[in-house]
């Protein structure tokens, strides 16, 4: 897949989207262009997710189709963290565990994810780096980077979970503008 000239809004308008938004099924083109554009878009992105007490957030969330994720599992800035045209490697393990999704508010699904991951990635001066995750670190990098595929934890819902969040799911519906749907 090509690589994507970047087209910003103004950084000030950038704001985490809500499903049904159709960008949030889009799949991301990798980032081509580095430096300043780039690393003023993921410490927005960083900003946003830190004000609603987040631990990861995508781009496609901000309406952008990069692959480029932003993450914190410990809430220190000191441990903000990048990932630009992100790749995961030797999955490993396997457990069950209940997700929500900043795009989705108020839904949380029961998802299956790897124990373990090598994340390969570059960060905004398109310096490689690779990291080893486990549990929470792993468990961030599969659900952002299934929003870089188009994928929701909605798309993962047994029976229970649909039955579960049916409602929250029909008023996510009903407050997305009928023109943002198509």
């Amino acid at each position: 897949m090509a690589a994507t000239r970047m087209v910003l809004p103004r950084l000030e308008t950038l704001h985490i989207i809500c499903y049904p938004d159709p960008g949030l099924r889009k799949k991301c083109r990798p980032v081509g262009e580095f430096g300043g554009d780039l690393e003023a878009v993921a410490s927005r992105m960083l900003a946003l997710m830190h004000e609603v007490k987040g631990v990861g957030l995508a781009a496609p969330q901000v309406g952008l189709p990069l692959r480029l994720f932003v993450w914190n599992t410990t809430g220190d800035p000191g441990d903000d963290r990048i990932g630009v045209n992100p790749r995961l490697a030797d999955l490993v393990g396997a457990e069950d565990k209940e997700e929500g999704c900043l795009s989705i508010p108020g839904v949380s699904v029961t998802v299956r994810r790897a124990t373990h991951a090598v994340l390969q990635a570059r960060d905004c001066r398109n310096q490689p780096f690779e990291l080893a995750g486990e549990n929470l670190i792993a468990r961030v990098w599969q659900h952002e980077i299934d929003h870089l595929e188009g994928r929701l934890i909605i798309d993962n819902m047994s029976t229970a979970d649909e039955i579960a969040n049916r409602r929250v799911l029909k008023q996510l519906k009903a407050a997305q503008p009928q023109s943002r749907r198509s």
